[in-house]
């Protein structure tokens, strides 16, 4: 146990005890599992200070036992111990996993060495089952889809393996419909509903059923924060009795299953283990986990320590004392785009103010969750995190469809300051302190940030010593939380127009209503203008007609009296109106009196036309200076006056 922790310490840089001891359970004891999920490298070799070389210590090779070509005695690697003062070197031997395949109701328990290949399990399984290797499909690997020619030690996998066959290209008989059935189930989603009882809240978590009850306990610890040992378990099946065994096969009920989990209570005399452990020389474990040499992760003790020389550095992610954020951030991306190539998230060119007006204050149904991206160099996950959990392309599309990614270069000391100064001005004084408890070797950290009415909120802090799927869980939870927010935000953000247009409907019929009253009333006033201009007009022509008149009236000569020796003609008119007027005139006159005297009674000459009753002519016709003599008006005559057409 000592002599576990104290080799996690020395190879993955932690200080804490609890976290090593943490790191350790989560991969159930298995030190090089625990190592890779640290530093996962290509090789899977650790290799000791460059100290030990220029010293000259001599390290010898690993003793291994006679047996250690059995599956059982190969799984424990021997350590010779050195001087105290030295390094211990950790020398790879071929490593035996150990894999638990079902296929149906059968269940293939394989022992193999590490540097054989998908195809050599395959061969085995076709020995035990009977099936072509070409027809199977092995499903199960946390690192995707493999090839026959993968070697398992390129995939860094823990000492205990759980796996499944699929075989889609032979059709199952009628006495192999159960096998289908748990073929089915595999592949099925179970909703588990996990009670936490101490923090009196639940979780809605979907697994499919090949994930393994170790697995699940894992996710739970991230979001709980209670370590896989310390957790207390209500709810389990009697059948799932090994943390190995995936959820199809655990006996959980489908499609949901309710559980409940809280903190072991510690016994009173258990201790931690303390640094004392670090005086064991001789090197054993009593689960037999291998150990392997650092060399065969492809690093060397400097560059794992974080302890690489000023002159082996690359150029810095982002330059020192920049004013310009967004000349800042394209080095930091172009620097990114060289280390670890072109497919990685899309970082937002422009400040943090920018970031969070672009993620937060548009429309409900664009907004986005803010992901700020805090490198280090000095931290030895750095490397890690940023080419095998920012890079996998699941993390990259994920980020891209959901969140605006910034990022920032806090390697610098001015540069960290500069960026506790913008967290201070935008998310408050608690995130700048958050982020200056962290240590160097915790970084790089990926704050969750998360838009609210009044102030901004951060929902999760991640740090480098992650997996994939760990991310992912988290960004899945906060895409969970920020969907919740985002959905009450549309809602009240749809209420809010449908309240303004309202509003602007009633505004727009106020004024429309408005506008008719001014546009009738207008039309009354151009109305009432134009019946005073009508009647002031048809005054005027009265006037001016009765002027005519009068003027006409006075004009007459003087109706003749009938003197002896003069000829008179006496004629009566008949009006339309059917009133009659009667005048005499002298025989001399004119045909223009005659026509001045009707008008000057109102009949005026261009209005009205004089008719003679037998024969019937038109006395208006004649030549006005005619007198009645020649218009055969005498002595007397009966007219009567009839409108113009």
């Amino acid at each position: 146990f000592c002599t576990s922790v104290f080799l996690c310490k020395a190879c993955t840089g932690i200080d804490n005890i609890a976290e090593a001891i943490t790191l350790l359970e989560l991969n159930n004891w298995d030190l090089v599992a625990a190592i890779n999920g640290v530093i996962p490298q290509e090789n899977g070799i650790f290799q000791s200070e460059a100290a030990d070389a220029d010293a000259g210590t001599a390290v010898p090779p690993p003793s291994s036992s006679p047996s250690s070509s059995s599956p059982q005695s190969s799984s424990t690697s021997a350590f010779c111990p050195i001087s105290p003062s030295s390094r211990h070197i950790v020398e790879r031997q071929s490593r035996m996993l150990n894999f638990r395949v079902e296929y149906r109701q059968r269940t293939v328990e394989l022992v193999i060495e590490d540097n054989s290949t998908i195809r050599g399990i395959k061969d085995l399984l076709q020995t035990e089952l009977g099936i072509p290797a070409s027809k199977m499909q092995l499903k199960g690997w946390k690192s995707g889809d493999v090839s026959d020619s993968t070697v398992l030690r390129t995939l860094h996998l823990p000492k205990n393996n759980s796996l499944y066959v699929l075989t889609p290209d032979i059709a199952p008989t009628a006495s192999t419909s159960q096998n289908s059935a748990l073929q089915e189930s595999l592949n099925q989603n179970f909703l588990l509903i996990v009670s936490h009882r101490e923090a009196q809240r639940d979780y809605n978590l979907n697994f499919p059923g090949s994930r393994t009850i170790q697995e699940v306990k894992r996710n739970i610890s991230d979001l709980t924060n209670i370590p896989v040992r310390h957790q207390q378990w209500e709810g389990w099946p009697a059948s799932a009795s090994d943390d190995s065994m995936t959820l199809a096969l655990s006996g959980i009920s489908y499609p949901c299953h309710h559980l409940s989990v809280c903190r072991r209570s510690s016994p009173a005399n258990a201790q931690e283990p303390t640094e004392e452990c670090a005086d064991v020389h001789m090197i054993s474990d009593s689960e037999g986990d291998e150990y392997e040499d650092a060399t065969e992760f492809g690093v060397d003790d400097s560059e794992m320590f974080g302890m690489s020389s000023s002159g082996c550095r690359k150029s810095p992610m982002m330059p020192e004392n920049s004013e310009n954020e967004a000349e800042a951030l394209l080095h930091f991306t172009a620097e990114f785009s060289s280390r670890y190539g072109e497919s990685h998230p899309m970082f937002f060119i422009g400040s943090l103010e920018a970031a969070s007006q672009e993620a937060f204050y548009g429309k409900a149904r664009d907004r986005k969750l803010l992901a700020i991206y805090l490198h280090n160099d000095d931290s030895v996950l750095s490397n890690v995190f940023c080419s095998q959990m920012m890079c996998t392309d699941s993390i990259v599309s994920y980020l891209s469809q959901n969140f605006i990614t910034w990022a920032w270069d806090v390697t610098k000391e001015t540069n960290k300051a500069r960026l506790l100064t913008m967290c201070t001005r935008h998310f408050g004084s608690v995130v700048t302190q958050t982020i200056r408890t962290y240590k160097t070797d915790q970084f790089p950290l990926l704050l969750i940030v998360m838009g609210k009415r009044t102030s901004n909120e951060v929902l999760n802090v991640i740090q480098g010593n992650t997996t994939v799927d760990e991310l992912m869980m988290r960004l899945m939870g906060a895409m969970e939380i920020f969907t919740a927010q985002q959905q009450e935000d549309i809602k009240d953000e749809d209420e809010r127009e449908a309240r303004e247009t309202v509003k602007r409907e009633q505004d727009e019929a106020y004024r429309l209503s408005l506008e008719a009253d001014r546009k009738k009333r207008e039309a009354q006033e151009r109305e009432e203008a134009e019946q005073v201009r009508l009647e002031q007009m048809r005054k005027e022509q009265e006037e001016e007609k009765e002027a005519i008149r009068l003027s006409l009236e006075q004009a007459l000569p003087a109706e003749p009296n009938g003197d002896p020796g003069e000829q008179i003609s006496k004629l009566r008119i008949r009006t339309p109106s059917g009133e009659f007027l009667e005048r005499r005139f002298l025989g001399s006159c004119k045909l223009q009196v005659l026509f001045d005297f009707v008008a000057s009674k109102g009949y005026p000459f261009d209005g009205f036309k004089l008719l003679t009753t037998f024969p019937r002519r038109n006395i208006t016709q004649l030549d006005p200076g005619s007198t009645l003599l020649e218009a055969k008006l005498f002595p007397q005559e009966t007219l009567f006056l009839e409108a113009k057409e």
